[in-house]
């Protein structure tokens, strides 16, 4: 019996399996129960998201609705206004990781 999450277009996740472990993205589209695409405007652009299992996901209850709502209606989207919503939570992901790695 598997948890059902109730993901959202616009929520922060954080990956924890694969090449990009540690870094912060956003949801930019559900696929379905298992598979989300994921972007971050750097290593993986808006034209170009990851399709990444939910289960290798940490998933954040923060949800950018601004991001949503642009995506929604495609205006002022960018790759650049993407790493600028995020660099907030890639900065404290970073943080929280360096402070484990100390003690």
């Amino acid at each position: 019996m598997e948890l059902t999450i109730n993901l959202k277009i616009g929520q922060i996740v954080k990956s924890k399996k694969g090449r990009d472990k540690n870094r912060v993205f956003v949801i930019s589209r559900i696929l379905d129960e298992r598979y989300v695409l994921i972007c971050d405007g750097d290593l993986r652009k808006l034209n170009t998201p990851k399709k990444k299992k939910v289960k290798h996901l940490m998933i954040y209850n923060t949800v950018l609705t601004e991001f949503a709502e642009k995506l929604k209606s495609n205006e002022n989207l960018d790759d650049a206004f993407l790493r600028r919503i995020l660099e907030p939570f890639a900065q404290n992901s970073k943080n929280v990781s360096e402070e484990m790695e100390v003690e």
